[in-house]
């Protein structure tokens, strides 16, 4: 592993490319403690701080925290991510898109171009929304969060909110071109792990003054290690399909006659379940919160983490999404014609509908596993904090977004190590092979 570390810092491009991802994520926190002007910070933070579990705070782990003090930075990427999500909603419906992501490069560019428009126009509405919102919101102590409201205030925070997403944006393609792995992803991994060191403190605070014993720190630990592991073996874990491509001539070459297979994912539809689940169970409680009657506080109580409401049906939409997005993404039809245009076959089905039909009943069979992995990772740091005292928030979307976003790093980085040292491989074997006919 060492050496690993080591080999990295030898090849010039790739210590360049680290270094250069190492630097823009620097300037991404940096831009979140920049405060937007015209808010009482005092009266924000106070405001968030009993805010808490509900869509509010959601938003503000993707944001690094820099939504709950309203910083440039304070939409993050989020508005990038809904544009992206929204596009690819609709190439299902538009033929226009559908045609646009099956013409390669090209076509990509272009949908990515529409993207970049369609994150303009949703930060512009969400930022005039957060304008309008917190003119209207006070701190529990009744003090007003923004002292001078008006147009002025609004616009200004439109135009300031709309360019630090646009900034963020254009920082993570420049990750992705010029840096180590996928920059939108890198800084939303960012925004998370960097809340990492003020738990693991309190955590020694709390260890110290005898509020959580010693065996349960190391039983917590274990249970931790666990986790990842289990979220790591789902992560990677993949059904795979076997396919046999019959052999054909064309001209003077004979063509096919290889086996291959269809890798299907366990965990198809990613985080984005999640994300759909959690918008929809705390948006009506983030509305409860603001409307001082007793039948919205109710509702609140209802739909806050840890009750049973709250559970069933983050659960239901968990399960529900992943069905949903995985059959948006992933068209068994598509790929049983594909494979018939080419001359694959699975062996022992027919190719055509009933290969269609035999892949569609396999993924609907791990997408099951899928969502109850996802609907268990969900509900854990929930119920570890409800009922186990745990002093951080462990799991959930953030732990998992933490472990795929570093398990691809990591395989671009194995890529570039691999990819440079492939010429002494080939010596290597060379050698070996000489040797054996001597």
């Amino acid at each position: 592993m060492i050496e690993s570390f080591q080999n990295i810092f030898k090849i010039p491009e790739l210590k360049k490319r680290i270094l250069f991802t190492l630097g823009l994520l620097a300037v991404f926190r940096i831009g979140a403690h920049i405060p937007t002007p015209g808010i009482d910070g005092a009266a924000l933070s106070a405001f968030f701080a009993h805010a808490k579990g509900t869509l509010l705070g959601f938003f503000d782990m993707f944001s690094g925290g820099a939504l709950s003090k309203l910083t440039v930075f304070a939409l993050g990427i989020m508005p990038y991510i809904d544009a992206a999500i929204i596009l690819e909603l609709l190439t299902v419906v538009i033929p226009h898109l559908e045609r646009l992501s099956k013409e390669g490069e090209q076509g990509r560019k272009k949908i990515t171009q529409y993207t970049r428009y369609g994150t303009i126009l949703i930060a512009i509405i969400q930022s005039l929304g957060i304008g309008f919102g917190l003119e209207s919101m006070h701190s529990p102590a009744g003090a007003p969060i923004v002292p001078f409201p008006g147009w002025p205030f609004r616009l200004l925070t439109v135009i300031t909110l709309t360019a630090g997403t646009v900034f963020l944006m254009w920082l993570g393609e420049q990750i992705t071109e010029r840096g180590i792995g996928n920059g939108i992803s890198l800084l939303i991994f960012a925004g998370i792990v960097v809340r990492g060191p003020a738990a693991v403190i309190n955590t020694v605070r709390l260890l110290r003054t005898g509020e959580i014993s010693f065996p349960l720190m190391v039983i917590l630990a274990v249970f931790m290690v666990a986790v990842c592991a289990f979220i790591v073996f789902i992560e990677t874990g993949e059904r795979k399909i076997p396919v046999q491509y019959a052999k054909r001539v064309v001209g003077r070459r004979m063509y096919g006659g290889q086996s291959t297979y269809i890798p299907l994912r366990v965990n198809t539809a990613g985080v984005i379940p999640i994300i759909f689940a959690a918008s929809i169970i705390m948006f009506p409680a983030t509305i409860a919160r603001f409307i001082n009657h007793p039948w919205m506080v109710a509702v609140a109580d209802a739909l806050a983490p840890g009750a049973i409401l709250n559970t069933i049906l983050y659960i239901i939409l968990i399960v529900f999404f992943c069905y949903f997005y995985t059959a948006i993404i992933f068209n068994p039809v598509d790929v049983a014609d594909n494979m018939k245009k080419y001359g694959g076959f699975i062996p022992g089905i027919r190719p055509g509908k009933m290969t269609a039909e035999y892949i569609d009943k396999i993924l609907s069979r791990i997408t099951l596993v899928g969502a109850i992995y996802l609907s268990l990772i969900s509900i854990l740091p929930t119920y570890m904090i409800k009922y186990f005292n745990v002093p951080f928030y462990f799991g959930g979307i953030a732990l998992i977004i933490i472990i795929e976003v570093g398990l691809d790093t990591v395989r671009q980085i194995e890529s570039h190590l691999i990819m440079r040292n492939y010429e002494g491989f080939i010596k290597k074997s060379s050698k070996q092979r000489i040797g054996m006919e001597r």
